[in-house]
């Protein structure tokens, strides 16, 4: 099955969906309860949700067989470029258009969500 498949973004998007919960609720904690602000709060919850994703898109999305010290830096690079758009992006509408920190947030998870599918599909988990 190719990595570009329909079932493998169905499953890409479902352990997405995974991660990206654990990065709200981690998101918000850390706004609502820990008083963190919003950018950094979203940095934080997207690096440590970073970690879960890979590890479920490894061994569920992509059913890799390359090893660890060949995919996770790829992916660790893929991610970082992630993270600064996410915090980025977070930042234009948090700060700049005065956007809630949530409304902001899902904006962003969509667009982010399109380049790291594509460079996870076209290359971290890309066999050989």
């Amino acid at each position: 099955m190719s990595n570009l498949s329909i079932q493998t973004f169905i499953s890409f998007a479902g352990v997405g969906a995974i991660a990206t919960a654990l990065q709200y609720i981690l998101l918000t904690i850390q706004v609502e309860l820990i008083n963190v602000g919003a950018v950094l709060a979203s940095f934080i919850a997207y690096a440590i949700s970073s970690i879960v994703n890979y590890l479920m898109k490894y061994h569920y999305v992509f059913s890799s067989q390359q090893q660890h010290r060949k995919t996770a830096p790829r992916y660790l690079m893929i991610s970082s470029i992630g993270l600064a758009l996410n915090t980025l992006l977070m930042y234009i509408g948090v700060e700049g258009f005065g956007w809630h920190y949530l409304a902001s947030q899902i904006i962003v998870t969509g667009i982010v969500l399109v380049w790291n599918y594509t460079a996870s599909a076209l290359w971290t988990f890309r066999a050989d």
